[in-house]
């Protein structure tokens, strides 16, 4: 691997650059026109245009990713998370126009990327999987029956993708028959596939997440991370390792993620999805990620490596290495451009001031400056940060103390709110769930009101 094209923007871009360049890479940005000026085309040493702002005319034009590559000589691709990353087309595309992807192969991605399809090859490795349909559903009818079957409430879940886009949660045949019709036409509008598939919904759980690194034969976990808190089903703040987490499940979930991965014969970075069920214990496969995540570098500093260098690594043909855990905790704090007072409605702008927290034990990772204009056309995440120590609760601490010194001005952001959750009593003790930041947002706003 002689020069890496990034098709991506924004940190993860800047992420790739670094860890590159810091191997001997050289690296090749791409932009639209709206980031002509964005930090990861500076660090970059070459850079190309591929298209107007819309990321469906640049970052998600795969001839024009292709054809940037070509144009500066790239020898590999590097997707980031997001946008292309997980396109089993744009892998297929990568290795006939014979540029080395960095990241698993189009099979594996297609395979894993159909959640009934990876739900059965789960089963097949012995790693156990929500009660629902054994396939998609084919009415509203059928889903009713097997919801009766393991019992309401349940999820509509698509086949064809995750991030919350097609997914229902309903509480009796007649939710579901409402339901089922809209949650169709989502799925078909976002991934090209309105089929649906029925999963019991686990109410009172732990969204916890296996990192894993595969060379297409051995499989090796990197820990786990909790991701429990999130609004609308995405994630706010993560922490590795997962506080609560039962000391005799903890090493089962890596070992059910690493059976999964090497049954498909895995290789690069992935993230196995599980949810913990708070009342038994018992955990359930959700799906895999094919990609690097948001929340990596939690991982990388309880495990103290390069994740990003990791997946270069073994795209160039290395092989997995063990990895051990430290005696540190890591929390990470998104930080996006949207106003949590108006219902968390994106806020765009420029930013006119910036200063960024240091000092010991802190870590950020982000795109912007002084000067930065967020723009309208891409999601709202502007940084994140990172903290670590030898316990969760000096962690805490040290995190409230980052957020104190973080200021962002021109634009609104969730710094604020992130500190007020950062100083609840039920976060500091690590007591909740993946329900838990909706309820508590949702007293908050009755208390105000």
């Amino acid at each position: 691997m002689r020069r890496l094209l990034v098709a991506n923007r924004g940190e993860i871009a800047v992420r790739v650059i670094r860890a590159a360049r810091d191997m001997g890479i050289e690296t090749v940005a791409v932009h639209s026109s709206a980031d002509r000026d964005a930090m990861h085309v500076g660090l970059a040493d070459s850079a190309i245009e591929i298209g107007p702002p819309p990321a469906v005319r640049s970052y998600l034009d795969i001839a024009a990713v292709l054809d940037a590559a070509a144009r500066t000589g790239a020898d590999a691709v590097h997707p980031g998370y997001g946008f292309l990353a997980e396109r089993a087309d744009f892998a297929r595309a990568c290795a006939d126009h014979g540029l080395v992807f960095v990241g698993p192969g189009a099979e594996t991605m297609e395979l894993l990327g159909d959640k009934v399809a990876a739900r059965a090859v789960a089963t097949a490795a012995g790693v156990p999987v929500v009660p629902g349909s054994a396939g998609p559903v084919e009415s509203a009818a059928e889903a009713a029956a097997i919801a009766r079957a393991v019992g309401y409430p349940v999820m509509l879940k698509a086949v064809g993708g995750g991030g919350g886009r097609g997914l229902r949660v309903v509480n009796d045949d007649d939710e579901l028959a409402g339901a089922f019709g809209v949650a169709a036409r989502e799925a078909g509008a976002g991934f090209g596939d309105p089929r649906l598939y029925v999963e019991r919904c686990v109410a009172t759980a732990s969204h916890v997440e296996v990192q894993i690194l595969g060379d297409g034969t051995r499989v090796v976990a990197v820990g786990e991370r909790d991701c429990s808190l999130q609004r609308r089903r995405q994630k706010v703040i993560e922490e590795a390792p997962a506080p609560r987490l039962d000391p005799v499940v903890r090493p089962r979930l890596s070992e059910a993620a690493v059976r999964l991965c090497e049954a498909v014969g895995y290789r690069g970075a992935g993230t196995v999805e599980f949810l913990v069920d708070a009342r038994s214990d018992a955990f359930y496969f959700i799906e895999v990620n094919t990609r690097i995540q948001v929340e990596h570098p939690v991982s990388e500093i309880v495990f103290d490596v390069d994740l990003v260098a990791e997946q270069l690594r073994i795209a160039a043909g290395g092989s997995v290495r063990p990895l051990s855990a430290g005696s540190r905790h890591a929390l990470e704090l998104r930080i996006c451009a949207e106003d949590p007072a108006a219902e968390f409605a994106p806020s765009p702008g420029r930013i006119d001031g910036l200063a960024l927290p240091t000092g010991p034990w802190v870590r950020v990772d982000t795109w912007i400056e002084p000067g930065t204009v967020v723009s309208p056309y891409y999601d709202s995440l502007l940084a994140k940060l990172i903290v670590w120590g030898p316990s969760r609760a000096t962690v805490v601490h040290r995190a409230r103390r980052a957020l104190d010194e973080l200021r962002i001005t021109g634009i609104k952001t969730t710094v604020p709110l992130l500190a007020e959750i950062l100083r609840q009593g039920w976060f500091e003790a690590g007591e909740y769930d993946t329900l838990m930041l909706e309820r508590w947002l949702q007293t908050r706003e009755e208390v105000a009101s």
